[in-house]
């Protein structure tokens, strides 16, 4: 279960007005370009890492949802990944090798990754681990002006839901997405309309999905050693890369310098 004391973001859909406002401190926070044609994008990507979508006059976000036993963090065989005492699920590029078996593993298909880049990162919202580490809201909440998006204490917020679904039984889907869902998570979801609607997946497990890997892992272990070769391999090819990619700097220089 999810301590006390971690913190939580609560996004009450119902109080949502689609101003996007969250997408922009968003990009902020994270030094990403935001414009017009990216505040019409509706899917998650390395440039955008929340998202809120319309069907109609409703709303939803979707963001990194900060599991408490994040499947990314069970799969990375480097400690790329590792979730933090207050809640946020942070990432550290200088480790990652680039194999992202994180992109195949998480069940709400959160990391993304630069393609276009030499040196491609993984990335996703981290919960501005850094804001919240400093006693600070993320900069989502710190923006939205209706309260759509609240910040604070774990099991505060999860009373508050509750509370909420009491209170107006009929204002909303019997149901807080991220209490439940692979073992909890730290972003509690409300909705008036059913969140598969808006692409969540009603299917998951109520179990931490790490266990599952530990367990089909344990049994196999030609597969962890072949899995250390593959690895490997992704990490010389991905080296290798980075070698080519300073021998062409190098080489166009040469030739820039020749004219």
């Amino acid at each position: 279960g999810v301590e006390t004391m971690t913190k939580a973001l609560l996004y009450d859909a119902t109080l949502c007005i689609g101003c996007k406002l969250c997408e922009q401190a968003c990009a902020e926070r994270n030094q990403l370009p935001y414009d017009e044609k990216i505040a019409a994008e509706s899917v998650q990507s390395a440039h955008k890492f929340t998202v809120v979508l319309t069907r109609g006059d409703k709303f939803m976000r979707r963001l990194c949802m900060n599991c408490e036993d994040p499947t990314c963090v069970s799969v990375c065989p480097v400690g790329a990944f590792r979730k933090t005492a207050d809640g946020p699920v942070i990432y550290d590029e200088d480790r990652c090798i680039g194999c992202r078996y994180c992109m195949l593993a998480c069940p709400f298909g959160v990391p993304k990754y630069e393609w276009g880049k030499v040196l491609p990162r993984v990335r996703k919202c981290d919960m501005c681990a850094d804001r919240v580490a400093a006693g600070r809201p993320t900069a989502c909440t710190e923006v939205c002006p209706t309260g759509a998006t609240k910040f604070g204490e774990h099991a505060e917020l999860l009373q508050e839901a509750e509370q909420r679904l009491r209170e107006h039984p009929e204002r909303y889907v019997n149901h807080i997405f991220g209490v439940s869902e692979v073992g909890g998570t730290a972003v509690l979801l409300l909705s008036s309309v059913p969140f598969a609607e808006f692409g969540y997946r009603t299917d998951l497990m109520h179990e931490p999905l790490p266990l599952l890997t530990y367990r089909v892992l344990s049994r196999i272990p030609d597969l962890v050693a072949l899995g250390g070769i593959l690895l490997g391999g992704i990490w010389w090819i991905t080296h290798r890369r980075e070698q080519v990619a300073a021998a062409e700097a190098a080489k166009s220089k040469e030739t820039s310098g020749k004219k």
